[in-house]
């Protein structure tokens, strides 16, 4: 197999697998960190503004989330739902920290 067709697999399998993402506020509800279970950064969702927030991938999330759409999104909520749509996993707030 042609290392091209080796890459092309790769890819396709990682995206078949999902992937869960914790999402904790920062910066007074402006802005959430992403983190993969085991804590490793992932990103951060801002809000620029009222009802426009952008999902900002980072690390190794980059690869995870290549194609995701960016935003801006109506709500975190709505943010929210493109990250588990993309990753086939399970966006949840940190523990004890529900604020919208």
């Amino acid at each position: 197999m042609s290392l091209a067709a080796q890459t092309s697999l790769s890819v396709a399998l990682k995206r078949e697998e999902s992937l869960d993402v914790i999402v904790t506020p920062i910066v007074e509800g402006k802005a959430w960190n992403l983190t993969d279970p085991l804590g490793r950064p992932m990103g951060r969702i801002t809000e620029v503004s009222a009802k426009q927030f952008t999902i900002h991938p980072e690390g190794y999330a980059l690869e995870t989330m290549a194609g995701i759409e960016h935003g801006p999104f109506a709500s975190l909520d709505a943010a929210l739902a493109a990250i588990e749509k993309h990753t086939r996993g399970v966006c949840r707030r940190n523990p004890g920290e529900d604020q919208p």
